[in-house]
């Protein structure tokens, strides 16, 4: 559907009431720019009918078109039946532009390999060999290793094994060399997550990452992708422009997160994050940022207390390679005042090799009110690059959740520039939450475009693109496992 839309000269926000009834598509054309009709989306579609029968295996019988050329619809029929069938479970059926759009991308992607769904069960299909590895080494490792306790908690008695804020490039300052290994210990929380669903992810998982030349043909689409809208004029101008770390890594003007000005150490609102939302837009899941500079630690303690924030996850050293990628923005022992924001760092523990755990009491002196705030701090993700494996990270990510679990405030993520790594973590996070909550329909590179629309650049190569691939099927194997049989 999408490809007829696109090509008739629309986007896709310009159609709506689409609904899904076996071979039938419908969608209403709203009144747009071009003065497209239903008319010549319909026409559009008939133009198309074998350059479509020969992209994705499915046929146009006809199309038709309501009453005053408000309601266009497109019938399709395939001759894999059972695909269709299969799309129409995993989403929903639901009359929504996102499911729509999947039902049809499913069938893109899909409708060449029916030998392969032929032989699909909700009981027998297997992760590729990739994270079968990983699922190994995953319970080799937990049959002999024991779990960790929960770190301390704020408001006891500072508990410091030894200082981190001193990021070195050697390695020799890095806990590697004080801390044992991660156990991989802690299961999958309990999850709703629709089994055929969980499945049907495997699946598409598996013929993914097998599949190179598919890869890297949906990266090509992603990256054509154009967020709207998708000004960045204030966070340009010459006074914000100081405080943006990257030039290119800035936040768009519609839903960049904005300080309260007369509580500014400059009198300003600006800051270099975004809200992300997944469903609803009046409750962020996540603030994007960049890693703060020297000059914007105060800005950032703002944010974090502005926003009611209670965890930060962060996902860059300070240094690497010579070069500073964040200002270390808490102290390295005691308390440091940053503004009108007193920090008292209370413990920080250890967990293994990959990541740390700080424990931040934070205090508003203007009103004496005071906060809990926890810290979890990734080490080993390169600039640029993805984690060694992703079993580290999906442990973090559960550490994480389990510390946020029941809260309604936005979690604060960042890396460096607050895209790359910053934008595959909150990926991977909201793609798995939405899987928990027994979503019918998972689209990965929707829910990428759906985060892009809030701040550009997110995810920024191929290599963590495939990586949020691996990390979903890591865990939604791990799910599947945990599951009674």
């Amino acid at each position: 559907m999408k490809m007829v839309v696109v090509a008739a000269g629309l986007q896709m926000t310009d159609i709506d009431k689409i609904s899904v009834d076996k071979d039938e598509v419908a969608f209403h054309v709203k009144e747009n720019s071009g003065g497209v009709t239903a008319a010549d989306v319909a026409k559009k579609a008939e133009d198309m009918r074998d350059y479509i029968k020969s992209q994705i295996g499915v046929d146009i019988n006809q199309t038709g078109v309501g009453s005053k050329t408000t309601m266009s619809a497109v019938v399709f029929s395939s001759s894999e039946k059972h695909i269709l069938a299969a799309a129409a479970i995993v989403c929903g059926v639901m009359a929504a532009l996102l499911v729509a759009a999947t039902v049809l991308f499913f069938l893109r992607r899909h409708a060449k390999s029916k030998a392969k769904l032929q032989g699909l069960t909700a009981h027998d299909t297997e992760a590729s060999k990739d994270y079968q590895e990983l699922c190994r080494a995953r319970m080799g490792g937990k049959a002999g290793e024991g779990g960790k306790p929960e770190p301390p908690t704020a408001h006891v008695p500072s508990q410091r094994v030894s200082s981190l804020s001193k990021d070195s490039d050697n390695g020799n300052n890095s806990p590697s060399s004080r801390s044992s290994t991660s156990s991989w210990s802690e299961e999958p929380v309990a999850s709703n997550m629709d089994i055929s669903t969980g499945h049907m992810v495997l699946s598409y998982m598996e013929d993914h990452l097998k599949n190179k030349d598919r890869l890297e043909q949906e990266w090509i689409a992603l990256c054509a992708y154009e967020a709207e809208p998708c000004a960045t004029t204030l966070a340009l101008k010459p006074e914000n422009n100081l405080k943006n770390r990257y030039p290119d890594a800035v936040p768009y003007d519609h839903n960049r997160v904005v300080l309260t000005a007369h509580a500014n150490l400059n009198g300003s609102d600006y800051i270099n994050a975004s809200s992300i939302t997944d469903h609803d837009p009046r409750n962020p899941a996540y603030i994007a940022t960049q890693g703060p500079l020297e000059s914007t630690a105060a800005d950032f303690w703002q944010l974090v207390w502005e926003q009611g924030s209670v965890v930060i996850v962060m996902l860059t050293r300070l240094t690497e390679n010579g070069h500073a990628f964040c200002h270390r923005y808490w102290p390295e022992e005691g308390s440091d005042l940053y503004h009108i924001y007193e920090v008292h760092l209370v413990s920080e523990h250890i967990w293994c090799d990959d990541y740390l755990v700080r424990s931040f009491y934070l205090k508003n002196v203007r009103t004496g009110e005071t906060r809990t705030v926890t810290q979890f701090h990734f080490l080993s993700w390169p600039d640029s690059g993805t984690p060694a494996s992703t079993k580290a990270l999906l442990e973090f990510r559960r550490k994480v959740n389990k510390s946020y679990r029941g809260r309604s405030c936005p979690i604060i993520v960042h890396c460096s520039d607050g895209i790359g790594r910053t934008g595959t973590y909150c990926l991977i996070d909201m793609v798995l939450n939405r899987m928990a909550k027994g979503a019918k329909e998972i689209d990965i590179a929707a829910t990428l475009e759906h985060i892009r629309d809030q701040r550009p650049h997110m995810v920024k190569s191929k290599a963590q693109f495939e990586f949020v691939l691996m990390a979903v099927a890591e865990e939604v194997h791990a799910i599947l496992k945990a599951l009674p049989q």
